[in-house]
């Protein structure tokens, strides 16, 4: 029986799981390879163009990353990510890529099973997550070595399917399928428990004899570790204050099957597509009103909106937005594109990206930059207005939108609205949505404005000790960064699970564990 399976439907198993992951993207595919005792070592004949990260890694040549003190490495690095251990692993995968340069990796991979940490890792679809839901066609705003996961080239996977990368980027029907692929190739499928969604995650409360006391919250006798007895049930655990339940249910034939596993550490790599963002004002909820570039794209599969429908107001500044503006303006279907910024604030995503690699982000940024109204016949691009600086006051029954900038009030007429403002993680399954993780507890989280407050070195949440964070949850938005969350959380439990085996006279939790779980 494969091994996610056995944590579904066993019920005599002796200990927790040692690390349950939530999402099944590419953060959580690349923690579980590292899980599955894949280690990165410095290679021996490989040279780093920075000499100070070059010297510190000469000190342990012979240790791999995991073993290694990441706070000493990565001291004093700067580029995109916030996160320093994301900024050492992206340096050593992909040096001096910021400047343009195109140097080999200075790291070598070696798989060392007995170093691998029992695991599950849980998600609704197939793995690489969100990626199977983007739109096929369009190409990544990454280049395509900044989408590759460790030990598979995603070039030469894309060369072996007889397709060609364009502008060394790929499409996203190209990276999900890299993932499903990754996952196979690198015998991590049977770690992984695809249709699954996750509806709770909480402490195992714990009773004054010790026991660790699990309520029973409608698993319907599917529980990993007890047996549902009425209200609740009891399984003698020690240390019990540092176990998690995760609970949910899998999608199968004959309906939901419910399930809920008791695990020591839990990481949180759900991504953060789950949720569009809402503009707030009134008039939002109206059927004409949109949220997302797929339900544009069934109007428009529909006949309801077409070239001779009223214009279509797309809202939003960011890379979303460009793609619904690209999409009606190759079907000749009438734009007004309002968004708050400046057009030339540096802050926004267009004025950061190369005009060579990304040709048709930039004609958005030229049709943005045309003055309101300038649809007329004077207009480079005719069908589209831009109104720079304007934000939506309300939408009316009538499918009219108000839109303001300082003292000027403008009455648009138009078929359908499309509000692509971002997006916030699906965290319903922990209390209050789990503001009370993020830099901000009074607001959402999000991995722009609010991520989660996080140890920079070991990811591990600072609010609750056993919970993790990686990928855009903590601000990591590309594939390229997330992988140092991988290796921060993987050196993290390594080392404590090994304190933990010194401790209990090896006999202990982790070591026992591994061989309960593993096949």
């Amino acid at each position: 029986m494969p091994f996610v399976e056995d944590q579904i439907s066993s019920h005599n198993s002796a200990y927790p799981l040692p690390v349950v992951i939530i999402g099944n993207g590419p953060s959580g595919i690349c923690l579980s390879y590292f899980l599955s005792g894949y280690r990165p070592y410095f290679a021996p004949d490989a040279t780093h163009p920075n000499p100070i990260l070059q010297c510190k890694l000469e000190e342990s040549r012979s240790l791999s990353l995991v073993d290694q003190d990441l706070q000493h490495l990565s001291e004093g690095l700067e580029g995109r990510s916030s996160n320093p251990v994301s900024l050492l692993f992206d340096a050593l995968i992909l040096p001096e890529s910021d400047f343009g340069q195109d140097y080999e990796s200075t790291l070598e991979w070696k798989l060392e099973p007995g170093q691998s940490i029992p695991h599950v890792v849980l998600g609704r679809g197939p793995p690489g997550g969100a990626w199977h839901a983007m739109e096929g066609s369009m190409l990544t705003l990454s280049l395509a070595n900044w989408m590759e996961l460790p030990g598979l080239k995603l070039k030469d996977w894309v060369r072996e399917k007889r397709r060609n990368l364009r502008n060394d980027r790929a499409t996203p029907d190209d990276i999900a399928s890299y993932y499903v692929h990754f996952v196979n190739k690198m015998g991590l499928q049977d770690n992984f428990l695809c249709g699954t969604c996750v509806t709770s995650l909480r402490r195992i409360p714990c009773s004054q004899d010790g026991k660790a006391k699990r309520l029973n919250s409608g698993c319907k006798g599917a529980c990993t570790n007890c047996t549902v007895k009425g209200a609740e049930s009891e399984v003698a655990y020690e240390n019990v204050n540092d176990l998690w339940e995760v609970s949910g249910y899998r999608e199968r034939k004959e309906g939901k099957v419910h399930f809920s596993i008791c695990a020591k550490n839990v990481v949180l790599a759900t991504g953060t597509h789950d949720t569009p963002a809402w503009l707030g004002v009134d008039g939002e909820d109206l059927p004409y009103v949109c949220h997302s570039l797929s339900e544009f794209e069934a109007a428009i599969a529909s006949g309801s909106v077409d070239q001779d429908s009223d214009p279509v107001l797309i809202v939003g500044a960011g890379l979303s937005a460009a793609d619904a503006v690209l999409c009606a303006h190759h079907l000749n279907i009438p734009v007004y594109h309002a968004f708050r910024r400046v057009v030339s604030d540096p802050a926004m995503i267009f004025n950061q990206l190369p005009k060579v690699l990304y040709p048709e982000y930039h004609k958005v940024h030229q049709m943005m930059r045309q003055q309101k109204f300038g649809s007329g016949d004077d207009s480079c691009y005719p069908g589209y207005t831009s109104y720079p600086q304007y934000r939506v006051v309300h939408f009316t029954p009538d499918r009219k939108c108000i839109l303001q900038c300082g003292e000027d009030i403008l009455v648009v007429k138009i078929s359908r609205a499309v509000v692509l403002i971002g997006a916030y993680p699906n965290l319903s399954f922990i209390k209050d949505g789990g503001k009370y993780l993020g830099l901000d507890t009074g607001k959402p989280i999000s991995c722009h404005r609010n991520p989660i407050d996080i140890d920079p070195y070991t990811y591990e949440c600072i609010q609750e000790p056993g919970l993790f964070a990686m990928g855009p949850l903590v601000g990591d938005n590309f594939v390229r960064f997330l992988k140092g969350g991988a290796l921060g959380i993987t050196s993290c439990l390594s080392k404590r699970l090994e304190k933990q085996d010194t401790e209990d006279g090896c006999n202990c939790t982790a070591v026992t564990a591994s061989a309960t779980y593993n096949r």
